[in-house]
């Protein structure tokens, strides 16, 4: 089962993270939060992962109907997208909205979920990327 959509990018990480947030904004969403999760384990562990930040992405009217028929949705709100380097690439991860009506076992939410989906791929389109090829 695939869990999320993915671009695998040959660009500079510092640039995918604004790019990510452009192309998210071109599609109807905004970014809520941004955590640097390399600087964060390094402070709290000593770890080093690597260059690793999840943004959080929302778009605020399918949230909104999301939320109007499963309140509880919320709890897997905002649209995670994650920017990690992989190596010499830059791969970007956003989750598949679809578990969001999975999860919830909410028929209800489905076409949310197909829109929010089609949203994502789009914003993950205008990355100028190649697809990674998921097992």
């Amino acid at each position: 089962m695939i869990f999320e959509e993915t671009v695998v990018l040959s660009k500079v990480f510092s640039e995918v993270i604004d790019e990510v947030k452009a192309a998210f904004g071109a599609v109807g969403f905004g970014v809520l939060t941004e955590i640097d999760m390399q600087a964060t384990l390094q402070a709290k562990t000593g770890d080093d992962i690597g260059p690793y930040v999840i943004v959080g992405a929302c778009n605020p009217q399918l949230a909104g109907r999301a939320l109007a028929i499963e309140p509880q949705v919320g709890v897997l709100l905002p649209c995670n997208v994650v920017v990690r380097q992989t190596g010499e690439h830059v791969t970007v991860e956003a989750m598949d909205p679809g578990l969001m009506a999975t999860m919830s076992n909410n028929d209800d939410l489905a076409p949310i979920a197909t829109e929010a989906r089609a949203l994502i791929n789009q914003a993950l389109g205008r990355l100028s990327a190649t697809p990674e090829l998921s097992a």
